[in-house]
């Protein structure tokens, strides 16, 4: 069969996955409280993706069915009875400090960063729910990036008014619009969300709590989840692990390498993603703050959130992931979504590799001395995504889809192109900081 047969029986496939309803569970006290994802319809018969909370915290995630004329809340309460009374445990001295900043000390002041580009409709429905944390003190500001209309400062200036600051950065990337919102952060932490998520109540306050307990922090993740998963696209993403880093509170320390990461701290990918990352504020400034040739809108296509999580275990800070900090994500919508999402996740990938080096060569030695491992994981990775199985985060590897050999192929080729990328980006405009804020 020739390429092209091949990739048209892989669409013909990819075209029959159904939808899968999104819920949200919480088991706290007698009566388990059943809601839909954000934004969607009641949850009702048929394929559900579930999230299990106990006590408002996230500790899995299971695929299951409800039956035809059963109630939907019976069921999945049964269902989810299995699932941990806490999330698994971590380290020893990760969780102490985590679980100390969340019952006891009082989050430190934060900067949300949303970057945003002509999505005033997405970037509402993120606004909405940031404004809704329970962080006793923060701030959010929108950088609009490059942008072609008026409209999302119409937006902020006529919805949001003094709660929201806007800055207009007129150099594209995603990186350079970062390093803007970083520059005018006032909170001891910034935090870095997308504008296609809705963040949980709890988001920030959870992301940031750790900043407190443990004055080695630089960086902390938290948990990617999906708010929907209506086309084939969304559930194909999520069946094979889609953002989410697991029900596992770790933490990251240089001076501990993990034993069973031989690549760290190359592997940036395992620590987190940038819609739900969050930095001391001085920390990530006396790095330098993100590679502007990295990230969405510029050649490199990605990367920027990796090498911001790189930069920041290299000077000895450790890194905190939790999976209590919620964002529910907006996944990309089409085959030609995936297609653009594969490339870059691949051309992202070794851009970032490329920026570290440049920018910290003395980096080389470990970095050669992990490569070949490195090569042979990269080649595991994609072939091992060419087969049938692998399933979501948490429990739910039931529902199975064969991830197509041509989003293999095309995270390979951004491989190969993403340090040229990466230097191609370098010789863009560089920003023009302290311009267009109000």
């Amino acid at each position: 069969m020739s390429r092209r047969a091949v990739v048209r029986e892989e669409i013909r496939r990819f075209l029959e996955i159904g939808a899968v309803q999104v819920a949200d569970l919480d088991l706290d006290g007698d009566e388990a409280v059943l809601r839909p994802g954000p934004g969607g319809p009641p949850v009702t018969h048929g394929e559900v993706f579930l999230l299990v909370r106990r006590s408002g915290r996230p500790v899995a995630t299971l695929l299951t069915r409800v039956p035809e004329g059963a109630d939907p809340r019976a069921v999945l309460t049964a269902a989810a009875s299995g699932a941990p009374r806490e999330a698994a445990a971590g380290d020893a001295a990760g969780n102490a400090a985590g679980n100390a900043a969340g019952n006891a000390a009082v989050p430190p002041y934060a900067s949300v960063v949303v970057a945003t580009r002509e999505r005033a409709g997405q970037l509402a429905r993120a606004l909405d729910s940031l404004l809704a944390q329970d962080h006793p003190r923060f701030e959010v500001v929108v950088v609009d990036n490059a942008p072609v209309t008026g409209g999302t400062r119409e937006l902020v200036e006529r919805k949001y008014g003094e709660r929201v600051r806007y800055v207009c950065e007129p150099v594209p990337g995603l990186a350079v619009a970062h390093n803007r919102g970083l520059a005018l952060a006032r909170g001891e932490v910034v935090a870095f969300t997308d504008d296609d998520v809705v963040a949980d109540p709890r988001w920030l306050g959870e992301l940031t709590a750790p900043f407190a307990a443990d004055p080695r922090l630089g960086c902390a993740t938290g948990l990617i989840l999906p708010a929907r998963l209506r086309t084939p696209a969304q559930v194909l993403l999520e069946s094979h692990g889609g953002f989410a880093k697991g029900f596992t509170p770790t933490t990251y320390d240089p001076g501990d390498p993990p034993r069973d990461e031989p690549l760290f701290p190359f592997t940036a990918g395992r620590f987190g993603s940038g819609a739900n990352m969050a930095f001391r504020t001085d920390v990530l400034r006396a790095v330098g703050g993100f590679d502007p040739a990295t990230g969405a809108g510029t050649a490199a296509r990605g990367g920027d959130d990796l090498y911001g999580f790189v930069r920041v275990l290299a000077q000895g800070h450790r890194l905190r992931y939790t999976p209590y900090a919620l964002v529910w994500h907006h996944h990309r919508e089409t085959w030609s979504d995936l297609e653009t999402q594969a490339y870059g996740y691949g051309a992202g990938l070794t851009a970032y590799l490329t920026a570290i080096l440049v920018n910290r060569p003395a980096l080389l030695p470990a970095f050669l001395a992990r490569l070949p491992r490195g090569l042979a994981r990269a080649r595991a990775l994609t072939e091992a995504r060419d087969t049938d199985g692998g399933g979501a985060p948490g429990a739910h590897d039931t529902r199975t889809h064969p991830w197509p050999r041509r989003l293999s192929r095309l995270q390979r080729r951004g491989m190969l192109y993403g340090p040229l990328g990466y230097l191609r980006a370098r010789r863009a405009p560089v920003s023009t900081a302290g311009r267009g804020t109000r």
